[in-house]
């Protein structure tokens, strides 16, 4: 039925071409448009995380105390918390190729001044373009949900986290060969942005207008086969109507004051949804995954004696066994049927009690066994909840959501050091105990509006 739909498809848009030579296959056109968005997301992380383990020490050696160190680094957190829905709204009106491009030239542009940076004052101006800017991923994985269907979306979602994801096992590498040049920080900034501008060259040549025809047929597909309520049709229809202006140049020359009505209309939107449970469970898991990594090195050496360097090695490990489950996510989303709910609900709980075995370990290797298997359940989950997100949510906002869920996991990354902190002073075990306890809350929000996302095995769309 596939087939043959996807050759009707085909069939039809020869004919509004008026038979003008042959036409690419749209699959295939599909499949090398997600291919470059793979090396787009790869050269994001490789520059990235060249430049990042080096800043703390660069901006202590321009005199900066840890107070201020702290100061900057907590602005940049708060400015990716309120800036990450306001650009992925803003992408859903203006178009993934203009925000995206915009995205990454301005943080290259915070690279180039980050590698200028003499002064404490410059290195904090250079972090604002990047603290408000930085949201390439997140809009590139929109774009991935504009261009394949439900089923295949957690599939292809994997294989780019798996792709950025080498990105950032592989930059730190080359940025610390760099580092012990002569001003190898300042080299290493001025080479990430230019990866950036790299970047932005091939997004520049994606093939945009292929792009367009394949995200038009998606959102007729999506309408077919989706089922709203009344109001739900109201909002669909409208977000439809207005699907070519948005794919189109020309609202990207909206008046701005027209793009930031449409903007916080959108924003209000997604607040007054029925979503709160979706994005309680990923600030929740957030947290709890956060407390495991926030004291790793420190507990390892006062738990069982380990140097730091070879809780580094550990953590190396786990990030490339991250890498395999992204690739691995298609068997295992066939296995489950695609019911993106409960892979979501038993890679939650198995990553709760990887958790809790980490917790009460009696010896290394119980700790190198929970962190095995915690990068496979770590990785589905989070691939799993973002595509709940954009399932229950409608995949026409799908930069508004995925900004949303952004913000949600920048509030994760405030909060856990502050408890990891406070628990700490009763025990090394404290906050990966605190993080069960917020992965069980979560598992139990997740059964208890299990019927919300459950119909006969599958995950439907809510009604409002």
């Amino acid at each position: 039925a596939a087939t043959g739909h996807g050759c009707a498809a085909a069939v039809g848009r020869m004919e509004e071409d008026g038979g003008r030579g042959a036409v690419a296959s749209p699959a295939a056109s599909s499949r090398r448009f997600v291919r470059c968005l793979y090396a787009v997301g790869f050269l994001d992380l490789f520059g990235v995380s060249m430049v990042v383990p080096l800043m703390n020490l660069h901006i202590k050696s321009l005199g900066a105390s840890h107070t201020v160190a702290g100061i900057i680094g907590s602005l940049y957190g708060i400015m990716q918390l309120f800036s990450s829905t306001f650009v992925g709204c803003w992408s859903d009106i203006v178009g993934r190729r203009y925000s995206l491009l915009a995205c990454i030239l301005l943080s290259a542009l915070g690279y180039f001044l980050l590698g200028t940076s003499t002064t404490v004052l410059l290195f904090a101006i250079s972090r604002v373009p990047v603290g408000i800017f930085k949201h390439t991923l997140s809009i590139s994985k929109a774009l991935l949900s504009d261009l394949v269907s439900e089923r295949d979306r957690p599939l292809v979602m994997g294989r780019f986290n798996a792709a950025s994801s080498v990105g950032f096992i592989l930059g730190p590498v080359v940025g610390g060969y760099l580092t012990e040049l002569e001003d190898g920080f300042y080299q290493t900034s001025f080479i990430c942005a230019s990866i950036f501008l790299l970047n932005a060259g091939l997004v520049w040549m994606l093939p945009w207008s292929e792009e367009n025809t394949s995200n038009r047929e998606h959102q007729q597909d999506n309408k077919g086969t989706d089922s709203f309520s009344a109001k739900e049709n109201h909002d669909q229809h409208s977000k439809s109507a207005t699907i070519g202006a948005m794919a189109s140049s020309e609202s990207f020359f909206w008046s701005p004051w027209i793009q930031l009505a449409t903007v916080l209309k959108r924003i209000k939107g997604i607040a007054c949804s029925d979503l709160w449970d979706i994005f309680l469970v990923r600030l929740l898991m957030s947290v709890a995954i956060l407390l495991y990594y926030s004291n790793f090195s420190l507990a390892l050496e006062e738990r069982f004696g380990v140097k730091p360097l070879l809780a580094g090695y550990l953590m190396s490990y786990s990030s490339a066994l991250g890498v395999l489950a992204g690739c691995l996510l298609g068997p295992i989303t066939r296995l489950y049927q695609h019911n993106t709910y409960r892979l979501l609900l038993h890679s939650s709980t198995l990553t709760c009690t990887l958790i809790l075995l980490y917790a009460s370990a009696l010896s290394i290797w119980m700790v190198i066994l929970s962190s095995t298997f915690l990068a496979f359940s770590t990785t589905i989950g989070r691939t799993c909840i973002i595509d709940l997100e954009l399932t229950i949510g409608g995949s026409e906002a799908s930069g508004t959501l995925l900004g949303v869920g952004q913000s949600v996991t920048s509030v994760g990354r405030i909060v856990a050091p502050l408890l990891s902190g406070f628990s700490q002073e009763f025990s090394p075990c404290g906050p990966p105990s605190l993080g069960v306890g917020l992965a069980l809350v979560a598992i139990l929000v997740m059964n208890a509006n299990k019927q919300k996302y459950c119909s006969h095995g599958n995950v439907k769309v809510k009604t409002q």
